[in-house]
């Protein structure tokens, strides 16, 4: 198995039910994984930007975990962004140290996936939030090589029973669906 990190992009996981399952499965499954959560790490979004290029740079796989807030990637996940991938590291003038990775997105959203059509409420499909991640993947010269989503997980489902098993059965398939991208990719090329 190539080098997996898994960054975590939920503002605050302890008030996540689907993101904080996915993460504890990985873990799971994937013991030898880098795990970066970045809600715990920088409570206050004041990001160590060396280390979290130093991950980045020993990572065969990046998989960003991150729930679906307002249509794009929460804030912390943003500013992670903004401050880590930084001209002359991962693009322009010497900016070649994540040429060659691997990147899946791997959210989730509150509402139900049948939202997500140009027929619907939303109005836009679901892949049409990913655009600024794929440009991301090309001028980082990284491979975008797809993305898992569930949809129907809000945290405010989390009222009974019934509701969180439904949740967690969603979390599982979550996991089972990236488990194989993950698996598929480390196959590559070995």
């Amino acid at each position: 198995m190539k080098n997996v990190l898994i960054i975590s992009g939920h503002t605050d996981l302890n008030d996540s039910v689907a993101n904080k399952e996915i993460l504890q499965e990985l873990e799971n499954k994937l013991p030898d994984a880098v795990f970066s959560y970045l809600d715990r790490l920088y409570p206050n979004y004041e990001i160590d930007v060396k280390s979290e290029q130093r991950k980045l740079i020993d990572a065969d796989i990046i998989i960003l975990q991150y729930p679906i807030f307002w249509y794009g990637i929460p804030s912390i996940l943003k500013k992670w962004m903004e401050m880590v991938f930084e001209h002359g590291f991962s693009h322009g003038m010497g900016g070649d140290k994540l040429k060659g990775k691997k990147l899946i997105a791997s959210f989730t959203s509150g509402a139900k996936e049948e939202v997500y059509h140009k027929n619907q409420a939303v109005g836009y499909e679901i892949e049409d939030f990913l655009p600024a991640i794929k440009a991301t993947c090309n001028l980082c010269g990284m491979t975008f090589i797809g993305y898992v989503y569930s949809g129907g997980v809000s945290y405010q489902m989390r009222t009974d029973e019934e509701s969180i098993d439904m949740i967690k059965k969603k979390t599982n398939s979550h996991v089972n669906r990236l488990m194989n991208m993950i698996g598929r990719e480390g196959e590559k090329n070995e």
